[in-house]
């Protein structure tokens, strides 16, 4: 590679990650903040490393298979493009893989919903030497990630070539496991990186004006989001949520029961859907889905219910907006019901939720974001109350309207039930 062509790429990447980008060691691990060039940068990386690498492949890994062709898939496709070598590449999505013409070496794509599959993964030419686990907060089993390492990479490779699992992420909270696992002591051929927007020098002012509006309104969540610090969790209106997956068997199936709720969002405010199982015997609420994004309208907000199959349930969505509510039931979302607000309805409901043991799926980044930056406003109080912060809770929101019909669910804890079939994976009854 000329002199030329590494100054060129100097310039594409720009500055915070020389140390990063020349790590050889087993493991790389890498926390940052929002647009601080970490999974641009990887995918950079790993562009130009295969193709320096003549023998060397792939495995780009996220929980969730169905979640790459938006992420890391276009992320890899805008490198090749950054690079100018896009020629050189032939990309698919059906299967989901990227191959380097001259050599036939492979990119492949896989998620942790099939562990198994996973670990037998293959490649026709070469060596899968290089592993890439982006947003590895959504990981909630450690034991999973240990079945990937003991099988990928794995084996002799040529002098000329190196194993290494690239593992990137935002730190939403100190309480996950790669905290312990990788930042905790030292650790044996392992480099880890953090990383935020200040070395992102193709931020332009607007940009930067968001973060530093964050670190006014809401410092908590600029340290997570902005300087890529791990999240803490004393303080919050919710101390007690953790990350996991609760695992729900037949035998428990009947002291669990599903909730949905709606907050409405548009230009400014996402709409927030959050959907969780409750188990009043045991104090438990497990967040197990959500969506959450800008600029929804009604009719995207019925199809998004509709594609994950909830349109049937009952939903309870802001009493603030009618219309939408009327409209929803409209486009077949027939058992939305309004929320329930009074005096102190706020409190009251933080005061219910606050009795249980909050679990969130990783797969919920943005439950698990709002709920490690849900604090109390020292500005704001009502009756000599300190009340909530009105910002970035609109998961939370949802979340409290939805929990007002858990004091209506009574399950019977003596009941011995018998599963209809016994079609279950990972703690979800299908």
């Amino acid at each position: 590679m000329s002199t030329t062509s590494l100054l060129k790429i100097s310039e594409i990447v720009g500055g915070g990650y020389e140390k990063f980008w020349n790590c050889k060691k087993r493991y790389r691990v890498l926390k940052g903040g929002k647009a601080s060039k970490k999974s641009t940068t990887t995918a950079l990386n790993f562009i130009f490393r295969l193709m320096k690498y003549k023998e060397s492949n792939l495995l780009v890994v996220r929980q969730v298979m169905n979640t790459h062709r938006d992420s890391t898939f276009a992320q890899l496709k805008w490198a090749q493009e950054k690079l100018n070598v896009s020629h050189l590449w032939y990309n698919t999505v059906s299967p989901m893989e990227m191959t380097y013409l001259p050599t036939g070496q492979k990119i492949l794509f896989r998620g942790f919903d099939d562990v198994l599959k996973l670990a037998s993964t293959t490649v026709p030419k070469g060596y899968l030497n290089f592993v890439w686990i982006e947003e590895a907060f959504e990981l909630a089993s450690k034991e999973d990630f240990i079945k990937l390492d003991l099988s990928v990479p794995r084996g002799q490779i040529p002098q000329n070539l190196f194993k290494q699992t690239t593992i990137t992420f935002n730190p939403w909270s100190e309480t996950h496991w790669l905290k312990k696992r990788f930042f905790e002591g030292e650790k044996a051929n392992c480099d880890t990186f953090s990383t935020n927007y200040l070395c992102n020098e193709f931020l332009d002012q607007t940009d930067i004006e968001v973060f530093e509006n964050m670190k006014n309104e809401n410092p908590r969540k600029y340290q997570v989001a902005g300087l890529g610090n791990w999240g803490i969790s004393e303080g919050l209106v919710y101390e007690n949520f953790q990350t996991g997956i609760v695992e729900i068997t037949p035998d428990t199936s009947h002291l669990w029961k599903n909730f949905y709720g709606l907050d409405y969002g548009y230009s400014n405010d996402p709409t927030a859907f959050i959907a969780f199982k409750v188990n009043p015997i045991t104090k438990q609420i497990y967040v197990f889905d959500e969506f959450y994004k800008k600029k929804m309208l009604n009719c995207d907000i019925a199809n998004e219910i509709i594609k994950r199959g909830y349109a049937k349930e009952k939903i309870r969505a802001d009493c603030a907006e009618p219309k939408s509510n009327d409209d929803l039931r409209r486009l077949g979302i027939s058992r939305i019901t309004p929320s329930v607000k009074g005096r102190d309805s706020i409190l009251n409901g933080i005061a219910k939720i606050s009795e249980y043991k909050i679990i969130v799926n990783p797969s919920c980044i943005n439950t698990v974001r709002e709920l490690s930056t849900y604090i109390y406003d020292e500005k704001r109080s009502e009756n000599g109350l300190r009340m909530p912060k009105d910002c970035d809770n609109h998961l939370c929101d949802a979340l409290r309207y939805a929990f007002e019909d858990v004091r209506f669910f009574r399950p019977d804890a003596h009941k011995e039930t018998k599963p209809k079939n016994n079609n279950y994976l990972g703690g979800w009854s299908l």
